[in-house]
């Protein structure tokens, strides 16, 4: 049986090689490369030293502070979106970002359309696994759409103005 993965896209839309299996439960782990695990199977074997590169598929109703104390050895961390409609993808991406201080590959699975895009982009992930028959393209048209709206995730850009000026100054 021939193994394929899923089409990704970067945060600009060209697709990028897939170096990572998404494995299930009880599947065996391959000898080499780069396998996502549900965060059970990860955090069962977080112990072993294993030949392969690790990340997680974070389910939408697991907490991102379940992988803090392993995201330095996280390769990528997968935020499920099992229905279009679901958010709580958005909101563990951008916990990652913001208050764990992850820098490592976020990835969208499941679900997403590219109405969404600027969004993830915006929560933090920086890859999406697009379903069987996705094209790129319309991903990239929906970031020519974007204008000046600023598609950094909210961890890197700066306060607000108001914010600013709320924050205490340090006079010597």
């Amino acid at each position: 049986m021939v193994e394929t993965r899923p089409q990704v896209i970067d945060a600009t839309g060209r697709a990028i090689d897939n170096g990572w299996t998404q494995l299930a439960d009880a599947a065996p782990l391959p000898a080499a490369g780069g396998v996502i695990l549900p965060l059970a199977r990860l955090l069962a074997t977080a112990e072993a030293v294993l030949p392969v590169r690790l990340g997680v598929l974070l389910a939408p109703g697991d907490a991102p502070d379940a992988v803090a104390a392993l995201l330095h050895r996280l390769g990528v961390v997968a935020v499920s979106f099992p229905k279009f409609r679901d958010g709580r993808g958005f909101t563990q991406a951008r916990s990652l970002r913001e208050h764990f201080g992850y820098g490592g590959e976020i990835r969208a699975v499941g679900h997403v359309l590219p109405d969404q895009f600027l969004s993830l982009l915006r929560c933090g992930v920086s890859t999406v696994e697009l379903a069987e028959g996705q094209d790129p393209a319309v991903w990239r048209s929906v970031l020519a759409l974007r204008g000046g709206l600023d598609t950094r995730p909210v961890a890197e850009r700066p306060l607000p103005l108001l914010r600013r000026l709320a924050a205490p100054i340090g006079i010597e």
